[in-house]
């Protein structure tokens, strides 16, 4: 059997991971810390919210660089 290649690769790996992350979903397992990091912008007045997770996104943007840094090595 032949080794698969670079793009299939990672197109299975993102698939394992994207099942995984989908089970942990549907059974409700939740991280209570992400989208509540300290610098996440929230304002709330009245009855209107709004929030933007900026350091969530720079993190997982950090984590996920990282993540596909070392699948190309």
């Amino acid at each position: 059997m032949s080794e698969l290649g670079g793009p299939g690769k990672i197109l299975i790996i993102l698939g394992v991971l994207l099942l995984a992350i989908g089970v942990l979903l549907l059974l409700g397992i939740k991280a209570p810390w992400l989208g509540r990091l300290p610098r996440d912008i929230v304002i709330k007045k009245g009855n209107f919210t709004f929030y933007f997770p900026i350091v969530t996104c720079i993190l997982l943007s950090i984590i996920l660089s990282v993540v596909f840094w070392i699948f190309r090595k």
